[in-house]
């Protein structure tokens, strides 16, 4: 794996005269899922954008294993897998041409069979053929999902991913995510959904005003011990 740990140092935001992100210091692990939380404005988001290579840091440093940002940018973007607040789907193009369309970016082998394989895996193959625009927000969910994960990346990023989604869904989103730290891979998701995340997370990270106001490590944190902890974080 090319991304052995994502390590941040000092990682800065300015848009203007907004500061989004000041001084942020952590690092993710393979292996862990860890969980993004802070109040609206605290630049959850914004550093997701970042880590994800969409957007630039305005100081500080960020490695993915041996490879800093600006490297990252070009040559491990395929690496990293991200499911936005925005489904991030050309609304024309069916389930099925969408998914075909970022397996060929991507370079995916055996292309095909993988679209169709994950058009099961995240129960859409009977509405494969739907374009994009006419999907509900759960089903348009579920093929970014399987879009984030087509690649097989070694940094999977996911933003308020539980949103809009019914039960079934949401199991299967934990199941992805369960079975993507298994695999070693490094897991961040924003959200404050705990009771979906309940007994996933392995890495808490608070911000506040743009900074780390708590970090936490246990093999599986509770929905309780996550709110406990938030609660405490801004206290």
């Amino acid at each position: 794996m090319e991304i052995s740990e994502v390590a941040l140092r000092e990682v800065r935001k300015v848009y203007g005269r907004h500061l989004a992100l000041s001084s942020v210091s952590t690092r993710f692990a393979p292996g862990e899922l860890a969980l993004l939380m802070g109040p609206n404005g605290a630049g959850k988001s914004t550093l997701l954008g970042i880590l994800s290579t969409l957007s630039r840091p305005s100081g500080g440093e960020i490695r993915y294993g041996e490879h800093e940002h600006r490297y990252a940018e070009e040559h491990l973007r395929g690496r990293i897998g991200l499911v936005a607040h925005a489904p991030m789907l050309y609304l024309q193009l069916s389930s099925r041409e969408n998914l075909a369309f970022f397996a060929r970016l991507y370079g995916v082998a055996r292309a095909a069979e993988e679209v169709e394989r994950w058009l099961a895996r995240v129960g859409m193959l009977e509405a494969a053929d739907k374009p994009a625009g006419e999907l509900s927000r759960g089903m348009a969910q579920r093929i970014a999902l399987a879009r984030a994960l087509l690649a097989e990346p070694e940094l999977l990023l996911l933003d308020e991913p539980f949103t809009g989604l019914d039960r079934e869904a949401t199991e299967l989103l934990r199941e992805e995510l369960a079975a993507a730290r298994a695999a070693g891979k490094i897991v961040i998701v924003v959200s404050h959904e705990l009771e979906a995340v309940d007994g996933l997370a392995s890495h808490l990270v608070v911000l506040r005003r743009g900074r780390v106001a708590k970090e936490l490590r246990e093999p599986a944190l509770s929905a309780a011990r996550i709110q406990e902890s938030y609660r405490e974080a801004l206290a």
